[in-house]
């Protein structure tokens, strides 16, 4: 099973709660990357802290600009 926690126009993120991970996807450069254990538990407490900041999606991914340099993985769509 998987929840789409944040989707807006240049960026969704993915939670898969049986793996405890986050997929975090840049839609405009298709490239994603996959956080699990701890790392993601970091992942959302940060993305939770930025959402109580202010919830728009403009602040919102301004926030997740500053984990384009992991984003290494392309985005292949079947």
């Amino acid at each position: 099973m998987m929840n789409v926690i944040y989707n807006s126009d240049s960026y969704y993120v993915v939670e898969y709660p049986a793996q405890h991970a986050y997929e975090l996807v840049d839609k405009r450069a298709a490239r994603g990357t996959f956080f699990q254990g701890d790392v993601a538990d970091k992942f959302v407490q940060s993305m939770q802290n930025a959402v109580a900041e202010e919830a728009s999606a403009e602040h919102i991914d301004e926030f997740l600009e500053n984990f384009d340099i992991l984003l290494n993985v392309p985005v292949v769509y079947h």
